[in-house]
C-alpha cells in the first residue's frame, strides 16, 4: 500500500538520515544527502498533484452548488406562478424537484468544506517540504565546501594541513551538521520554485481564482434571492 501523504511528509520533516548513513557500510554521505533531496522533491510533486485534485474537486462542487441553488430559486418562481394559475399539479411537481435539490445541497456543501480543509493541509505540506529542501540543500553545499577545503589542505602538504582541522574532521563536521538539520523541524517557507513547479503553482492559482469567482457569484445570487 502506498504510504499516506501525511505520514510521508511527517517522516521527511522530522526524520533523520544519520541512521541510514550508519547502516550502510562505507556509504557516501553526499549520495545519501542527494537521495534525501530527491525523496523530498518526489513527495512535493505528489502533494502538489493531490492539491490540484482537491482544488478541482472544490471548484466543481462550488459550481454545482451554485447551479443547484439557481435551479431551486427558479423553481420557487415557477411554483408561485403555478399556484397563481391554480395549477397545483405543476406546483407539486416543482416542489418535489426542490426537495431533490435540497437533499443534494448539504452533500455539496460538505464536499466544499472538506476540500477547503484538505487544501489548507496540503498547502502546509508543500510549504514545509519546500523549507526542508532549502535547509538540506544548504547543508549539502556546506558538505561539498568542506570536502573541497579538505582536498585543498591535503594537496598543500602536511604542514599546511596540520595548521587547521584535518580532512576527516571537516567531513565529520559536515556530516554532523547535516544530521542535525535532518533532526530539526521544518523552517520558514518561501523558496523560489523551479520552472516546472512555477507552472504547477500558476495552474493551481488559476483554479483557486476560478473557485473564488464562483464563491463570490454564489454569494451575490444568495443575497439577491434574500
Amino acid at each position: 500500500m502506498k504510504e499516506a501523504i501525511s505520514t510521508r511528509v511527517g517522516r521527511l520533516i522530522a526524520g533523520s538520515v544519520n541512521a541510514l548513513i550508519n547502516a550502510v557500510e562505507d556509504a557516501a554521505p553526499e549520495m545519501v544527502m542527494e537521495q534525501a533531496l530527491r525523496e523530498i522533491d518526489g513527495a512535493t510533486d505528489d502533494v502538489r498533484a493531490e492539491l490540484g485534485k482537491v482544488l478541482a474537486t472544490r471548484h466543481l462542487a462550488t459550481k454545482r452548488l451554485a447551479e443547484e441553488n439557481q435551479k431551486h430559486e427558479t423553481l420557487g418562481d415557477q411554483i408561485e406562478l403555478a399556484v397563481a394559475q391554480n395549477r397545483e399539479d405543476l406546483a407539486e411537481a416543482a416542489i418535489a424537484k426542490q426537495f431533490d435539490i435540497e437533499a443534494q445541497i448539504p452533500v455539496l456543501e460538505n464536499a466544499i468544506t472538506e476540500a477547503q480543509s484538505q487544501q489548507k493541509e496540503l498547502e502546509g505540506y508543500v510549504a514545509a517540504l519546500t523549507a526542508r529542501r532549502r535547509e538540506l540543500e544548504g547543508e549539502l553545499q556546506q558538505f561539498r565546501a568542506a570536502q573541497k577545503a579538505a582536498a585543498a589542505a591535503q594537496a598543500a602538504g602536511g604542514a599546511a594541513a596540520g595548521s587547521g582541522p584535518s580532512p576527516a574532521r571537516r567531513v565529520s563536521e559536515a556530516e554532523t551538521a547535516f544530521s542535525r538539520v535532518m533532526q530539526r523541524a521544518g523552517g520558514v517557507p518561501g523558496s523560489t520554485p523551479s520552472g516546472a513547479d512555477a507552472a504547477r503553482l500558476a495552474e493551481l492559482e488559476a483554479l483557486s481564482r476560478a473557485n473564488r469567482i464562483q464563491e463570490r457569484l454564489a454569494q451575490i445570487k444568495s443575497k439577491k434571492a434574500d
